[in-house]
């Protein structure tokens, strides 16, 4: 049976969620393909989603960045982190190798730990990289021009990336030049459908009464303003991660019987950052959606392009955000027109050819 080695980064779910429809579409095209997923993503968030045989090798396989809450980074611990990451370069390269070694997969998919592209390079595995964006372009947001340091850490982030035998660029993504084999591919999506009425059921909405879902893509919502939340009587807010008791219109996804992606399809607004999963189901979905920008994570401006060129978008400021003054926000996107159609989501099964070709040549 064929074995592909995945990489994930850890940083969030949106890397996962591409890599799940990409394995799926691979499994439709090559029956009994399993999949070693070398990751910090928890086994929960694959477990009703990847359809092929799959297990769990827990292992970092990059930093990303060191969040302070869901919608600041905190620049100088990322850079500490990363520095005290690459202390042991030469100890984690050898340990992903000899797994690699032990495994034997006859591919490496990576998205997009460069950890991962450079030890498949040294094991003569092939291997491609699956990227909405590379961690060289998000560090180089906070590298000032005369840290020779930092400059040093991206130029060797570039080199192990410039390893990969192919990259396969998902749509929409900003411009990546680290790579030296790049294949476009469309944008990877795959929306489940809505259940509305069972979730009216499940909350006992009122006629007048909209549902929000606010996620952040795994990484969790603290000092939120709950108070000033409750008090929005026309809306009921599913929070993706636990809430206090005490509240009777804001509610924990984790009470609710449905997966993540069936609220994505079933409530009346999203509330998000601009993350790759949840921007582009939502879009593949028409669903409205209001969020709240970071300005300095590489991926974000093709993304909110994206969403209000294909989609139904409004942006919300953190300021806004984090007092609680959400509701003219969300009056602006239950009543956004749908600019266009969107872009077919035809990435998962373009890069499935690919990734079948290298497993059967």
């Amino acid at each position: 049976m064929p074995l592909i080695w995945c990489a994930i980064s850890g940083h969030g779910y949106g890397h996962a969620a591409q890599v799940v429809p990409v394995l799926n579409a691979v499994g439709t095209l090559m029956p009994g393909v399993t999949a070693i997923l070398r990751t910090t993503v928890p086994a929960s968030f694959f477990r009703d989603r990847l359809a092929i045989q799959w297990e769990l090798s827990l292992a970092q396989q990059d930093i990303g960045c060191v969040q302070d809450g869901p919608l600041k980074i905190d620049i100088d611990a990322t850079w500490v982190a990363h520095q005290r990451f690459h202390e042991t370069w030469e100890a984690r390269l050898s340990d992903e190798v000899a797994a690699m070694q032990a495994a034997l997969p006859a591919l490496i998919i990576a998205d997009t730990p460069y950890l991962a592209i450079e030890a498949g390079c040294r094991a003569q595995i092939p291997t491609i990289a699956l990227a909405s964006f590379t961690w060289d372009l998000v560090l180089d947001e906070y590298c000032h021009a005369t840290d020779y340091s930092h400059q040093q850490l991206i130029q060797c982030i570039r080199d192990s990336y410039a390893k990969a035998d192919m990259a396969l660029r998902i749509t929409p993504a900003p411009k990546i030049d680290a790579f030296s084999n790049i294949i476009d591919i469309g944008p990877i999506a795959s929306p489940t459908s809505p259940e509305r009425d069972r979730l009216a059921s499940a909350l006992a909405l009122a006629p007048n009464e909209r549902t929000v879902l606010v996620g952040f893509g795994g990484i969790p919502l603290t000092s939120l303003p709950l108070e000033q939340i409750e008090q929005l009587r026309h809306y009921r807010f599913l929070f993706d991660g636990p809430v206090p008791p005490g509240y009777s219109r804001i509610h924990s996804t984790e009470t609710l019987p449905f997966s993540f992606k069936t609220l994505l399809a079933s409530v009346d607004i999203i509330m998000t950052k601009p993350g790759y999963g949840t921007i582009v189901e939502a879009v593949a979905l028409q669903q409205p959606v209001v969020y709240v920008r970071r300005y300095n994570f590489a991926d974000e401006p093709p993304l909110v392009d994206y969403l209000h060129r294909y989609g139904r978008g409004v942006e919300l400021s953190i300021d806004d955000f984090t007092q609680g003054r959400w509701e003219p926000a969300l009056q602006r996107a239950l009543t956004a027109p749908v600019p266009l159609l969107p872009l077919p989501p035809t990435g998962a099964a373009e890069a499935a050819e690919v990734i079948v070709r290298y497993c059967q040549g």
